[in-house]
């Protein structure tokens, strides 16, 4: 097997279960992330599943698994059980560039290159860099290093794809961009808002439960443990002016990492855009907030 394969199997194992991190940590040069910090990170905090960030209700399972399912059937493959999970997506796109290099025939590594290519571009790229930089926000350090890893494994896969499209015409905003559906607008019902903060393809950025608990912190508000529609909920009850600022903040913190990480990529114009409308509506929303004077006490 290529190097290059290798290593993207390795690291899909780090984010696949505590056991596969133990095991390939080691191989990677890594630490080991321990049990309860892996469940923080892959569990409480940044589920790695494509349909969190690329689905339209933000959660496991739902239009966005399905759209990678039928990903698995269109190339004649039976779909896993987490058929979206980033562990299943780089097996796949490892096992796809070892078939290609494998083939006897050069019209089936085209072929087996061309699928490996919609892979990445259709079901890995669009989220994976976002969701990584989520990883490295929580702080944990074996985990901050894996995410760094994979983030210059997947920008090496990246060029090596471009290079090999060199002169031909750009590929299309993924068909999960392309379908999103649009974030909240101003003058939105509280409940709209709050799904659009807690779906990434409608607002643009991450909001993790560890960022939900640093925000109350920025804001001066308690923070509630729960589902984080009911946390966010809390702290807009608490305190709305300034947590709409906080949001704000962090929307214009993820449209500057978008804007930065490619300017020439079409999917990431597309969140830094996206997260761009976001801070704006919060700044709009937190303006009005604190022009409106409270009520009069009876």
């Amino acid at each position: 097997m290529a190097p290059r394969y290798e290593l993207l199997r390795a690291l899909a194992a780090v984010a696949d279960s505590p056991a596969g991190a133990a095991s390939a940590c080691p191989a990677l040069g890594l630490a080991d992330p321990g049990t309860a910090a892996h469940t923080d990170a892959f569990v409480l905090n940044c589920p790695p599943y494509a349909a969190v960030y690329l689905g339209e209700a933000g959660g496991l399972g739902g239009e966005g698994a399905d759209r990678v399912a039928g990903f698995w059937r269109a190339i004649g493959l039976t779909p896993p059980a987490e058929p979206d999970h980033l562990a299943a997506l780089l097996s796949l796109y490892a096992s796809l560039g070892e078939s290609a290099q494998q083939a006897s025939r050069p019209a089936i590594a085209a072929a087996l290159t061309r699928t490996r290519r919609a892979l990445f571009h259709e079901h890995l790229w669009p989220w994976l860099p976002a969701y990584l930089d989520a990883v490295a926000d929580l702080g944990i350090p074996a985990l901050t290093a894996w995410a760094g890893l994979t983030m210059r494994a997947v920008q090496a896969e990246r060029m090596a794809l471009a290079e090999r499209r060199a002169g031909q015409a750009a590929s299309p905003l993924p068909l999960a961009l392309r379908s999103a559906p649009p974030p909240a607008a101003a003058g939105s019902e509280l409940s709209d808002l709050l799904a659009t903060l807690t779906t990434p393809v409608r607002s643009g950025f991450i909001l993790t439960r560890r960022q939900l608990a640093a925000g109350a912190g920025a804001a001066g508000v308690g923070y509630r443990i729960g589902e984080r529609r009911f946390t966010l909920r809390a702290m807009l009850d608490q305190a709305p002016a300034d947590t709409l600022r906080w949001l704000a903040g962090e929307a214009h913190r993820w449209q500057r990492r978008h804007a930065a990480r490619a300017p020439d990529d079409p999917a990431h114009r597309w969140w830094a855009e996206r997260a761009r409308r976001t801070a704006g509506l919060l700044t709009a929303a937190a303006a009005l907030t604190e022009s409106i004077p409270p009520p009069a006490s009876s």
